[in-house]
């Protein structure tokens, strides 16, 4: 059995504080926020802690063939990642550093990945791990509606509502600016941690549709393995997260054409059959689990 982040982490917390400088607030002119490389470094010392040197990227032809295309190439790339904890980016990332050289180091330097603003308002602690790592800033509707259950008059609810609105077109604006730049979006397109037991968190979002239409291509990566968990006794809390060692394995399928990959899934569905948007990304969901499942036969 692990022990909690807070316990685990308490040497490093003090000095992410101090090297933190994410606002504490967000609106429309600070929803994109550049890595901290000082915060990034105390988090690739945590993983060279935790992963067990048995970790690392498979089928990495696909990451450099993305890379080829994105960085190289001059394509818009969209990243699609399942989500498990709250060290599934940094992984990436670090994993991606440690077994792709320089390639893989200069493709982390131009991933953006897509983040919801509690992790910047929530507490300082989830802000500080977070700003590590590059991103743009969205006001998610499963915040927006927590948000407003919360506050008691009107003129606040539709307040809170034209910020989100500020927010997510603004958010909308910077993700143009970054393909143009040539960096790559990363989403969870799930939108939340997956909660063993509940397999609702583990459902894409219908937004990510969306995205898919906004790039050329995409990678759809999956992740098995794990050193941080959520706390069955106190799983809304990030910092109760239970820390353990583990094999994390990052898996990429071969780079896939958007456009191509929405017409061949929609082909599929007669025109008034539900909802094409949800039918777009339960594709994406599909083969992510194929691709996990795979991989896990070979762990076990």
């Amino acid at each position: 059995m692990g022990i909690p982040l807070k316990d685990k982490c308490k040497k490093y917390f003090s000095e992410l504080l101090t090297v933190s400088r994410a606002p504490a607030k967000i609106d429309e002119t600070n929803i994109y926020q550049e890595a901290n490389l000082d915060a990034q470094k105390l988090m690739y010392t945590l993983l060279e802690e935790t992963v067990l040197p048995d970790s690392g990227v498979k089928n990495i032809e696909n990451f450099k063939a993305f890379y080829d295309a994105v960085v190289r190439g001059g394509k818009s790339g969209l990243i699609l990642a399942e989500h498990y904890t709250n060290l599934d980016l940094p992984a990436i990332f670090y994993l991606l550093n440690k077994d792709g050289g320089d390639w893989g180091k200069d493709l982390t330097n131009h991933i953006v990945a897509i983040a919801g603003l509690k992790l910047n308002e929530e507490n300082p602690l989830v802000r500080a791990w977070a700003e590590g790592f590059t991103r743009v800033v969205i006001y998610p509707g499963s915040s927006l509606r927590k948000s407003l259950a919360e506050l008691h008059t009107e003129a606040e609810k539709a307040e809170e509502t034209k910020r989100a609105r500020r927010i997510n077109l603004g958010a909308m604006r910077v993700m143009d600016d970054c393909k143009k730049r040539g960096q790559a979006i990363l989403v969870f397109p799930s939108g939340t941690r997956y909660r063993p037991g509940h397999p609702e968190t583990k459902r894409g979002l219908k937004e990510i549709d969306s995205y898919v239409r906004m790039f050329d291509v995409m990678l759809l990566v999956s992740i098995n393995g794990n050193c941080l968990r959520i706390n069955p006794d106190d799983p809304n809390n990030m910092v109760m997260d239970i820390v353990e060692h583990d094999t994390i394995t990052i898996t990429a399928s071969p780079v896939i054409d958007c456009a191509d990959f929405r017409k061949n899934v929609l082909a599929e569905m007669p025109e008034a059959d539900g909802d094409r948007h949800q039918k777009v990304i339960d594709r994406i969901m599909a083969i992510l689990d194929e691709q996990h499942d795979a991989v896990e036969k070979t762990r076990i």
